[in-house]
């Protein structure tokens, strides 16, 4: 196997010990990160997520909350309680885990919490100000696949990349985060015409579909660092990513694995996001 592994796990090890210092050097001055997390239903993939987020708060000791709500919450209670956490002085973020669900309105939730303790980056507001390159937080995923990047060392500046996905939480947040740093940047999704001949040309692509190994090696440029988002099983029932791995690794110049990649980045970038939030 040529292509060199981009080690999720030890990317984000690195930056938790950083995070460690500023939680302390807040401490300092008597100040402690506060995250709520907000959790309706009982999706066994959301608790997870959540017992996860848990234990990053107490590693890097930030206060957090965990508000689990029943499935048949109304959408009143629910903004009740984001008005109440909006309000409270010790929150300086808060998460609303998705999916919610079906009856209740994602949208009207999202856009519910105060900008300044959306440590998701997903309100319009935020969004809005990331399109401009002028924000605070970015959304999880897409900030610690910047920092996956980072590490191996290659510049995006004057690069090709290509961005498979066009979703509001990974896709579209990427294109934006390829563009401030210079990257050339062309989003493809399921009406691309010859996706191949896309993927082909990139010098950086990334690949959040949600389908098990959907990028081959034919569709991918010999070099290319190779990011997948994906969350899959594969016909064994294994976890696999959106890129046929063992394929893609004879070909690219680097890579992420699945799992071990990007998903330990996502969480530790929740966490930079609520630091900053209680830096403000």
């Amino acid at each position: 196997m040529q292509a060199k592994l981009i080690d999720g796990k030890a990317v984000s090890a690195a930056l938790r010990e950083q995070l460690k210092e500023e939680v302390a050097a807040l401490a300092e001055d008597g100040i402690t990160p506060g995250l709520a997390v907000v959790i309706v239903g009982d999706d066994p993939a959301s608790k997870v997520y959540v017992r996860n987020k848990k234990k990053a708060c107490e590693e890097l000791g930030l206060h957090s909350e965990e508000y689990a709500l029943p499935a048949e919450t109304t959408q009143e209670e629910l903004l009740a309680l984001v008005d109440k956490l909006n309000k409270k002085p010790d929150i300086d973020g808060i998460l609303v885990q998705l999916p919610l669900p079906a009856h209740l309105d994602e949208k009207a939730v999202i856009e519910a919490i105060s900008p300044d303790k959306d440590v998701d980056a997903f309100s319009a507001v935020n969004v809005g100000k990331i399109m401009i390159g002028d924000y605070k937080f970015l959304p999880c995923t897409p900030a610690g696949i910047m920092e996956l990047i980072k590490s191996t060392g290659i510049e995006v500046k004057g690069r090709e990349c290509v961005v498979v996905g066009r979703s509001n939480i990974v896709g579209k947040p990427m294109a934006m985060l390829l563009l401030h740093q210079h990257g050339t940047v062309t989003i493809c999704h399921s009406r691309t015409a010859d996706l191949p001949s896309v993927t082909r040309r990139a010098d950086i692509l990334v690949v959040a579909v949600g389908r098990a190994k959907f990028v081959t090696a034919d569709m991918v440029k010999p070099g290319a660092v190779v990011i997948d988002v994906g969350m899959n099983r594969d016909e064994n029932g294994k976890l696999c990513g959106d890129v046929d791995f063992a394929e893609v690794a004879e070909v690219a110049g680097a890579i992420t694995p699945v799992p071990g990649g990007v998903g330990p980045m996502t969480i530790t970038m929740l966490m930079r996001n609520t630091i900053t939030a209680a830096k403000k």
